[in-house]
């Protein structure tokens, strides 16, 4: 079928804007072709409706055909009855309505007198949804002129378009807007194994490629930076951001022999020491630590006595001095023991010093100013208390920066004070965003603030019903794979209108390569089949004409952004 050529499925015979709209379906249309997820277009007098399909069922005009069903083998009676006694409907949800100019109004059944949107002019308007076509009104199947109107197409010069994907039934790009993307912050989620760690290596590829924004991946498994396992079962691997973006993408490690183990030669590692951990941090890993309010109350104290030494000094010391301590600060020893005994912990981290004289955090915040983005992989630090504790170090300290440069970008209003727009990758997303610790952390923070301060959050996680219901409110796009729990399901519709058609959409998923995304970034839900990654996009999306920039250079260039950043 020309794509130019759409074909007719049926009219509208009922429906509200709340609830949808009913759709009979015609003689020749098979129901066995209508696929939950489908898009449809609803052509009305003056306004043309984008649609998803969203259940599909079987009617019939007269009841007493059930009580004498036709023979399955009969083929001349289920032909008579096809059609008019016996025939299939669709539940569509509108989404958008394209409506025309008072001048383009007659005449506008005929698709042919719908303007093609093939390039920049049209005096078309792309709506929200605010009324529902008249009874009878012809639904077709889309054409690729309609995801061109809908999604836009890559080489929009005016948007920051990446193609995600494909429709489940159509071989068209599906675009998001990366400009809008980065804008706030965004979840991708799905249960294990639906692929939402190519789904994530995928946006990333295509905000470094857009240069939509840089990026801080906290990269839990060490499966973003060089190389990854595919999902096939062939046991081949697939490319890292390091190895499609040599230049633009920097690996920073917590562990080098894990590193060097998996053939990464040119990682930087990466060490913290105890005089920059905060209480803040603490308490965000109090759960894994076993740490109680009484331990947290006595570090405050540990710290109005010793400053940023405090966390080295009482793991060196003895009972006669923690004794001595307690005795002259008014402490509770049972607390500082068993704090000393917990933190000791620490002490087993390779990244972990008493003493960091080089300032790794600056010099990523540097990189970063310059245009860099980075991955930080954890290798056999990969646990939830090393996850937690380094990504919560790290961002505070790096959102901190960026406030003071959003504070005087403010004042100055210099195109070159604007900080760059950084996107922060985070796993196990839930840990970070619970409702019980969510007020106290970083990612609480950043994800309510939305785009205030040029910092954003991508959460990837397979429990969306463990984070905070506001935070979830603010998740501006959320590109959601295969769940099957009730509760995660309801989570991603947390704030979204018309979630019940929805839901029915994402439950029926496929296990690999579909999901549902919604939101900031792109017009209307959309169903796509993700895009594949492999050579092709290898070739499509790679910097080979990316000029390099040596570190010294972007050092130097980042020198005049960090002067007022406290570090």
């Amino acid at each position: 079928m020309n794509s130019n050529q759409p074909q007719a499925l049926g009219s509208v015979i009922q429906g509200s804007l709340s609830e949808g709209l009913e759709v009979r379906l015609l003689p020749d249309i098979s129901v066995e072709d209508m696929r939950v997820g489908k898009f449809l277009v609803v052509q009305g007098t003056m306004s043309r409706f984008f649609c998803l399909l969203t259940d599909v069922s079987l009617g019939t005009s007269n009841p007493r055909i059930f009580a004498h069903p036709p023979d399955h083998n009969d083929s001349f009676w289920l032909d008579i009855l096809a059609g008019s006694d016996t025939y299939g409907t669709i539940e569509i949800s509108p989404m958008l309505m394209l409506t025309l100019s008072d001048t383009q109004t007659e005449n506008t059944f005929k698709f042919d007198n719908i303007p093609r949107l093939t390039g920049l002019e049209t005096d078309l308007q792309l709506l929200p949804v605010k009324t529902i076509p008249s009874h009878f009104s012809p639904v077709y199947e889309s054409t690729e002129n309609d995801f061109r109107s809908v999604f836009g197409w890559e080489e929009d010069p005016q948007k920051c378009n990446f193609s995600i994907g494909q429709p489940l039934d159509m071989d068209v790009p599906v675009c998001m807007d990366l400009g809008r993307f980065v804008e706030r912050s965004n979840g991708i989620f799905g249960k294990s194994g639906t692929g939402k760690s190519f789904l994530t290596r995928l946006l990333l590829s295509g905000v470094i490629k857009k240069e939509a924004g840089v990026n801080l991946m906290f990269d839990m498994h060490s499966e973003y930076g060089w190389e990854a396992m595919s999902e096939a079962k062939n046991g081949n691997t697939v490319k890292g951001l390091k190895q499609l973006f040599p230049s633009r993408v920097e690996i920073y490690t917590l562990d080098g022999e894990s590193t060097q183990r998996r053939g990464v030669n040119n990682a930087h590692e990466l060490y913290l020491s105890y005089d920059q951990i905060e209480i803040e941090d603490l308490r965000l890993i109090a759960r894994e630590l076993g740490l109680s309010e009484a331990s947290l109350d006595n570090a405050n104290i540990l710290a109005s006595e010793f400053g940023r030494d405090w966390i080295y000094r009482l793991i060196n010391m003895t009972n006669e001095d923690v004794q001595i301590f307690c005795n002259e600060k008014q402490g509770h020893q049972g607390s500082i023991m068993a704090l000393q005994r917990k933190l000791k912990r620490l002490e087993n981290l390779k990244y972990m010093r008493s003493a960091c004289p080089h300032n790794y955090i600056q010099e990523i915040l540097a990189l970063l100013d310059g245009g860099k983005n980075i991955v930080v992989e954890f290798g056999s630090q990969g646990n939830m208390l090393s996850y937690m504790l380094v990504t919560n170090m790290i961002t505070r300290r790096i959102h901190s920066a960026y406030v003071k440069k959003a504070e005087k970008y403010l004042q100055t209003k210099n195109q070159l004070d604007r900080p760059r727009q950084l996107v922060i990758t985070i796993e196990e997303a839930h840990r970070f965003l619970d409702s019980k610790i969510v007020n106290q952390t970083i990612f609480g923070t950043i994800a309510r603030e939305m785009r205030k301060y040029f910092v954003t959050l991508l959460i990837v996680d397979q429990r969306p019903s463990g984070i905070d219901n506001e935070v979830m409110s603010q998740v501006g796009t959320r590109i959601t794979c295969l769940l099957n729990d009730d509760k995660d399901i309801d989570a991603i519709f947390t704030g979204v209108s018309g979630a019940s058609g929805l839901r029915s959409v994402l439950a029926k998923l496929d296990s690999k390569q579909q999901a549902l995304i919604l939101g900031h970034a792109v017009p209307m839900p959309v169903v796509v089949r993700t895009r594949p990654y492999d050579r092709d996009f290898y070739q499509e999306i790679g910097d080979s004409d990316w000029q390099e920039k040596s570190n010294d250079d972007v050092f130097a260039a980042a020198d005049s952004a960090r002067v007022d950043l406290g570090f």
